[in-house]
């Protein structure tokens, strides 16, 4: 009987060495990253003066359609912000679906969620991120969009191959951003494309939107396995 439980007891060490030896192998930490080698932008609030101007460009509508949201599905809006998409999202995905809120900024999180509470969205959840980590649930998510944030990711290769996890083998990632510098908070498409690819995700499409000097880059993950290895990144330069 003792050994028995011996057993029980050794097998139950080697199991659990092995899950944290599996979660350690899907994250890694931020030193582990190579700095962009491009300006990163300050945390600002949105550039549009109201969410009605916002409105009327036709973002979000746009993005909705290109990347096929719909109901059901798991959205994960990363640098959600004050919630504008998150808002809009979420009625779109509806009760079977769900979206996941993600910031780094405390005051931007304790914003949004009130403004979540107020409105009832009971299909949203908020996720208080690293700037090299999302921190989201594994396997959990079908579409990830970055909006108007990208260049102000302190630690995008950190945080593009953490967010690798959470999404499903067909997971579709969309990032939002404007035809400027970093520095101008935009981010040029051929920097954008060098910095994904350097992590190992593919471009799907890409499009200009209309009603703003910005566009909508889709792009595939690599799987788990297939990520590149954080040591062997290479930061991408501008120009």
């Amino acid at each position: 009987m003792r050994a028995s439980i011996a057993a029980v007891l050794v097998a139950a060490l080697i199991a659990s060495a092995a899950a944290q030896e599996f979660t350690a192998a899907k994250h890694a930490p931020a030193n582990a990253f190579p700095k962009p080698g491009r300006p990163v932008a300050a945390i600002v609030s949105p550039v549009w003066r109201d969410e009605k101007e916002r409105d009327n460009a036709g973002e979000s509508a746009q993005l909705v359609r290109l990347l096929g949201v719909k109901p059901g599905i798991t959205v994960a809006d990363i640098g959600a912000g004050s919630g504008y998409y998150v808002v809009r999202l979420s009625p779109v995905v509806g009760a079977r679906g769900r979206i996941l809120a993600e910031d780094v900024t405390p005051a931007y999180l304790r914003k949004l969620r009130n403004r979540v509470n107020d409105l009832g969205l009971e299909n949203v959840t908020i996720i208080s991120g690293a700037p090299h980590d999302p921190m989201l649930p594994i396997g959990s998510v079908d579409v990830a969009i970055l909006v108007h944030m990208y260049h102000e990711i302190a630690q995008p290769y950190g945080l593009m191959y953490n967010l690798v996890p959470s999404l499903k083998p067909d997971a579709r990632i969309g990032i939002v951003d404007a035809f400027a510098p970093t520095s101008e908070h935009g981010t040029p498409p051929d920097l954008l494309r060098c910095e994904l690819a350097s992590v190992g995700y593919r471009e799907i499409s890409f499009d200009r939107l209309s009603g703003s000097n910005a566009y909508l880059a889709i792009f595939a993950p690599p799987s788990v396995e297939s990520r590149t290895p954080p040591q062997a990144i290479v930061a991408c330069k501008p120009g």
